[in-house]
């Protein structure tokens, strides 16, 4: 059944990503890249913070039912944003010190970062 009016599930990831950059350039990171295609995955956006070079992944849930946004970024999807970074990194060669941040958004509005969230190992 279609709903006019109803926004598509990509055009809301759009959104939160949106959301999520801006969120994150208000704390003083700076975007270099939004949703990076690499054969293995995607990256949503890739930003600087400082000296660190940033691969972030924005998860968005309308309901707590299964967890929180973070949550849901698997290992298997750990290993893909892994694979993508190290594309990116050899397509733009980099000295900077590289982390993994998770940027969940709740259907509430509460935003959950975690820096470095998880190891490239």
């Amino acid at each position: 059944m279609i709903r006019f009016g109803a926004k598509s599930a990509p055009a809301i990831g759009n959104e939160r990503e949106t959301q999520a950059c801006d969120y994150l350039q208000r704390q003083g990171l700076k975007l270099l890249q939004r949703n990076y295609r690499a054969r293995r995955g995607e990256i949503d956006l890739v930003m600087r913070d400082g000296d660190c070079l940033v691969f972030v992944e924005v998860r968005y849930r309308k309901s707590k039912a299964f967890g929180s946004p973070a949550e849901t970024v698997t290992r298997n999807k750990q290993l893909r944003l892994v694979s993508a970074a190290r594309q990116y990194l050899q397509q733009h060669p980099s000295r900077l010190d590289c982390r993994f941040d998770i940027l969940g958004i709740e259907a509430d509005g509460d935003i959950q970062w975690l820096k470095n969230a998880f190891d490239a190992a």
